[in-house]
């Protein structure tokens, strides 16, 4: 019997493509990288937890380059390529560490990729991914869909529920798998800075058939329903969860 489709939500193009966005992107002074820097600083407090050293890791995601800085003044020899297909097998392996930053949230088979980074990891090696969850950006849709009230578009891809991860990890078959979540509450003058914000960090949209951009009309409806939900002092507040994935490959290398 044939294993069903896989449907193609995402584009993997526009997923690098967001990824190169926001590396150039991050050149900028005023940059956003406050959801980089809480990952980074979740990798290193759980690596230094787990006492694990690697001799040679993989980084992928991360466009501010400081997670593999840090690593290498600790001794790795790390590698970080620009783009990667998630969703196939890896022509390389035997990594110690894996940590991917943001892209596994817009891939269209996760349990293929969450067993792509498994079947790369060296015996005993530790693979750690982080990216936000399905309760993020409350406002941001709640001003979406007051822009479209009567046909809403897909402006924003669907995400993760953190409930659904574990069994995920089980399928891919993960050593000691953990799920962890946390968020981030961020507050905003204006829609326009949280878009750009998103964008800073390489969360755009990466569907495959993206919408039109918003008319005039519609996009002022949705700075107004923005606003509506600010607090006295003009700002709103928006929450971001972040799904963290931990593993490893087990000692016999299965």
């Amino acid at each position: 019997m044939n294993a069903p489709a896989i449907p193609m939500i995402f584009s993997a193009q526009r997923r690098t493509l967001r990824l190169a966005r926001a590396r150039h992107r991050a050149a900028a002074s005023d940059a956003a990288r406050f959801i980089a820097e809480d990952m980074i600083e979740d990798t290193l407090e759980r690596l230094a937890f787990l006492r694990h050293e690697p001799a040679r890791a993989l980084v992928l995601g991360d466009s501010t380059g400081t997670l593999a800085a840090s690593l290498r003044v600790r001794g790795a020899a790390v590698e970080e390529p620009a783009a990667l297909d998630l969703e196939a097998p890896h022509p390389f392996g035997g990594y110690e560490l894996i940590v991917v930053f943001g892209l596994l949230d817009a891939v269209n088979d996760l349990p293929g990729a969450l067993i792509h980074l498994r079947n790369v990891l060296a015996p005993g090696g530790l693979v750690m991914t982080h990216f936000i969850g399905g309760q993020s950006l409350p406002a941001l849709r709640a001003a979406m869909f007051a822009a479209e009230p009567d046909r809403p578009a897909a402006r924003i891809h669907p995400l993760v529920d953190p409930r659904a991860a574990p069994g995920l990890l089980q399928r891919a078959g993960w050593k000691d798998p953990v799920v962890d979540t946390h968020t981030l509450t961020v507050r905003y003058a204006s829609l326009d800075r949280l878009v750009a914000d998103l964008r800073d960090q390489g969360l755009g949209n990466a569907l495959a058939k993206p919408a039109a951009p918003l008319g005039k009309a519609a996009l002022a409806r949705a700075r107004t329903a923005f606003a509506a939900r600010a607090d006295a002092d003009g700002k709103t507040a928006e929450t971001f969860e972040i799904i963290t994935l931990t593993g490893r490959r087990s000692l016999a290398g299965t």
